[in-house]
């Protein structure tokens, strides 16, 4: 038995040892040799504390420790001596203290050892050897687990190997902070080699992993290890087939399936292939009768009448057709020679004269009505159409003399009083015409608008907001956008060009001039959605930094990109990102069509990228989001946080809620919103967190609460909000909510302060001194209000620039000029000269710019400093940038 002081430890025989030796005196009793009633030990020294080795033999006389081959001193020994109290032989017992730095100074392969030597009178006996090893942890471990995401039922490996430690370190692993027993699990063990086998995921297996590593000296852990499990969607069955589309002819059959057995989850894949099928039908059509042709009259009957009769052959009705209308018979009176004698006398014949004058009358005006009727329905039918109904929407622009240095540049200014002008006639030639609107074939975004007459507003109430989305709810094809207005915006446009803009989220649509075809009206859209309701799958590091938008329908025509500007919540680097902007194809799927940074002049897309926005030029609608891909964990995302708590503290009880969103404007219009419905203000200013891409959570906790007043009832010290939750990007509205109990109802004065910080990353700090009752100084922080705006512009007043004066600067800016004053260098005064090559490869580099330029300022752009940068490029004519009163 091996006795450790302090906090040594015993441990068991570990490597080679020596056993007991005896050494008897030749003619000796062998009986009376000494023999070990305590041998020592290994041991193990922690940190600076020395071990006890003890020795206990009988009979004794003597006893000394040797270590390493070399004798004890013997002062060094503690000496007991006793008597057996059966045998009556002599006892002694032996400590010495062996130090860390006695075991340093070995050096070499040798280990340190002890070992007791007894004697008696009949001879010595040497006892076991006892190694002292110096007990150590190291930090780091040989390999740590990593993070996985693998699909239900999926076999899950976890790898560890512990720091090299002395004795060898015991492993064990946490499941988010609870200890995993194989003996509890069936479907999880640990093998020798310290990894952690999950034999099939669950959804319950999804969690962060530690290893944590242990022995004497010390305790490690890993870094976690976040597994996921994933599952793939799957079909569900096919429903039945749909009646045919046409009651009469050929038509169309539809049946479709949801991605619904199972629903994917975690990011597992959606369903590959077509939700809705369809398939050609043909019914018999119904044919209604018609009646022959009158036969010939028959000879005047007795009665003075002869008749006429007709069939209901021609043709005659099938399929359900409806019977002849009307008698098959006709009857009517006669005036041969047999019946003059009937006649009463004079008065009878001038009685049949004026009903025959009657009916000639009422024939004849019968026939004017006619001609006149088929008069006007020509006139109402005319293909002819008059020029100025694609302008009478808007009133004439006036001229508002500029009181800046330079009075003639950019004199023009919209009036503002034509932006509810409203034209009422038609825009769309009749039915039976060729139509000028864009035939959209069936999408997965949004099937075709319904054809008839449209419209032109330049805003719309409620009333038309609600109708438009009924309309459109009707279409299969639109279950995918939001049924409500406020996320929406919509109008109708021709090659005036126009804006659409979704208030307070900072995302617009700008329709330049000429993007239309001449001659074709559309009916656009553009819609926010919440992430939630679209699968965008992310792989590996990527996050969504923008908000998913549509704008449709998808696969008009247009002949000019049109700008799609929305928010993200990315800090650029092309060293910490790579950008991608995803667009969905009809199939459903997600595709990058540009990786920023890489764009080429062929490219149908092309961005500009700025702090808080980014800008797309395309030709193409549809749906649109910009994704990032973290090359190292120093790619950070900007965090809006937001304190809110209730405005009317009733109870004793009080709530703070934190808001951790993405900082977009529509994040913010979002939470905004919510929080009025619960009856929340805003009870400090919003602040930015960068947010790092270095696995670590978010922790939220609340401080220096005077507890004579208020007591917080969380139980923990601290909150914390996943990594993968706020990396991730597709969920809404993350927050943590502490609760404060008054300890008297009267009290009414709060101050603490609120921390939110990430685990080894940015943090930021929220001192909370106010009123609880009465305090309403950061209420005007989200008065959403104030961006309002028009969702929807049509022609002029939908542009800062003149219509004239745009016109006027692209005919002298496009071509090229031998001294420079030509739209490159506007480009470089308005700091777009690194899109060069993009503006050059259209057929008007200076409209791009300008329709840019539009795109970023509107509606609180200066003209001024747009006028005074095309001013600066020296044109030789002064008289160019000016429009009189007659060009207006």
């Amino acid at each position: 038995m091996c006795v450790l002081v302090g906090t040594a430890l015993s441990v068991g025989q570990q490597g080679a040892q020596s056993a007991t030796v005896a050494s008897p005196v030749p003619g000796a009793n062998p009986d009376l040799l000494p023999h070990f009633l305590v041998e020592p030990e290994d041991v193990y020294i922690v940190k600076n504390k020395p071990v006890l080795l003890v020795c206990k033999a009988v009979p004794a006389t003597q006893i000394f420790f040797k270590c390493n081959g070399e004798w004890v001193r013997q002062v060094d020994h503690v000496i007991e001596r006793s008597t057996d109290g059966s045998s009556g032989l002599p006892t002694m017992e032996v400590r010495i203290n062996v130090s860390r730095q006695q075991v340093e100074k070995v050096f070499g392969l040798e280990e340190y050892w002890c070992q007791c030597v007894a004697w008696s009178s009949s001879g010595t006996t040497k006892s076991q050897k006892a190694y002292i090893r110096i007990a150590y942890l190291r930090k780091n471990f040989e390999q740590e687990p990593l993070a996985k995401e693998v699909s239900l039922e999926q076999g899950i490996v976890l790898p560890c190997r512990p720091p090299e430690g002395i004795p060898p370190a015991e492993v064990e692993w946490l499941r988010n902070e609870d200890l995993v027993d194989p003996s509890l699990d069936p479907n999880v063990y640990i093998t020798r080699e310290h990894s952690l086998v999950v034999r099939q995921a669950r959804l319950a297996d999804t969690a962060n992993y530690t290893c944590v590593a242990k022995n004497i000296v010390a305790r490690r852990r890993s870094a976690s290890a976040a597994v996921t499990v994933y599952v793939n969607g799957g079909w569900s069955t096919w429903t039945e087939w749909s009646v045919c589309s046409a009651s009469c002819g050929r038509g169309w059959q539809k049946r479709s399936r949801s991605c619904t057995n199972p629903a994917p989850l975690n990011g597992g894949a959606f369903c590959e292939g077509q939700n809705v099928q369809k398939t050609a039908c043909a019914t018999l059509c119904p044919v209604d009768g018609s009646w022959s042709s009158w036969s010939k009259w028959s000879a005047c009957g007795l009665d003075c009448t002869h008749w006429r009769s007709r069939e209901c052959s021609d043709p005659a009705p099938r399929n359900g057709g409806e019977e002849c209308r009307g008698a098959d018979l006709d009857t009517r009176n006669c005036t041969s020679d047999l019946c003059l004698h009937t006649a009463s006398g004079p008065e009878d014949v001038a009685l049949y004269i004026g009903l025959v004058a009657v009916a000639a009358c009422l024939i004849l005006l019968l026939l004017v009505l006619i001609l006149i009727y088929c008069r006007k329905k020509e006139g109402l039918d005319s293909d002819v159409a008059d020029s100025s109904i694609l302008t009478s929407g808007f009133q004439p622009v006036s001229i508002k003399p500029n009181k800046a240095d330079n009075p003639h540049l950019l004199t023009i200014q919209p009036d503002l009083s034509t932006t509810t002008t409203t034209y009422q006639g038609s825009l769309c030639p009749r039915q039976d015409g060729p139509s000028p609107k864009f035939q959209l074939s069936n999408g997965h975004l949004l099937s075709p608008l319904g054809s008839g007459r449209h419209t032109l507003h330049h805003s719309s109430s409620t009333s038309e907001a609600e109708d438009f989305v009924s309309r459109l709810s009707t279409q299969n094809y639109f279950r995918s956008l939001p049924r409500g207005t406020s996320n929406m915006a919509y109008g109708t446009f021709n090659f005036l060009g126009g804006r659409l803009m979704i208030p307070n989220t900072g995302i617009s649509l700008l329709i330049p001039p000429d993007a239309i075809p001449r001659g074709k009206i559309y009916e656009i859209y553009l819609t926010l959605h919440k992430p939630e309701d679209v699968r965008l799958p992310l792989a590996g590091c990527q996050t969504l930094l923008s908000p998913i938008v549509s704008c449709g329908p998808p696969g008009v025509l247009l002949t000019r990109p049109v700008i799609l500007a929305m928010d993200h919540c990315g800090e650029p680097s092309p060293d910490s990102w790579s950008l991608h902007l995803k667009k969905q194809s009809c199939e459903g799927s997600w595709e990058d069509v540009l990786h920023l940074g890489e764009e080429s002049p062929s490219h149908l897309y092309y961005c500009q990228l700025e702090a808080g926005a980014c800008y797309v030029f395309t030709e193409q609608l549809g749906r649109f989001a910009l994704v990032g891909e973290a090359l190292s964990v120093a790619a950070t995302k900007r965090l809006k946080l937001l304190l809110f708590a209730p405005v009317a503290c009733t109870s004793l009880e009080y709530n703070i809620r934190v808001y951790c969103l993405h900082d977009t404007r529509d994040a913010l219009k979002e939470v905004a919103q919510l929080e009025k419905q619960l009856g929340g203000q805003l009870i400090q200013e919003p602040r930015v967190l960068h947010f790092k891409d270095s696995y670590h959570n978010l922790r939220l906790s609340v401080h220096d609460v005077p507890s004579s007043l208020w007591k917080s009832k969380l139980l923990v010290s601290y909150q914390e909000i996943p990594f993968y939750d706020i990396w991730n990007g597709t969920q809404q509205y993350l927050h943590c909510t502490f609760t404060l109990e008054r300890i008297n109802p009267s009290t009414s004065d709060l101050a603490c302060k609120v921390w939110v910080w990430q685990v080894e990353g940015d943090g930021q700090s929220f001192i909370i001194n106010f009123n609880v009752t009465k305090d309403t100084r950061f209420a005007e922080l989200l008065a959403l209000e104030s961006e309002g705006g028009v969702p929807a512009l049509v022609g002029p007043s939908a542009f800062k620039i003149p219509f004239l004066i745009r016109q006027k600067i692209i005919t002298s800016l496009d071509p090229p000029c031998s001294r420079g004053a030509d739209w490159r260098t506007l480009a470089q005064k308005l700091h777009l000269d690194s899109h060069l090559s993009f503006f050059a490869s259209k057929p008007s580099p200076t409209a791009m710019i300008l329709n840019l330029w539009e795109a970023r300022h509107f509606p609180n752009g200066n003209l001024g400093q747009l006028a005074a940068a095309v001013a600066g490029l020296g044109q030789p004519d002064a008289g160019l940038f000016t429009v009189s009163e007659a060009e207006c």
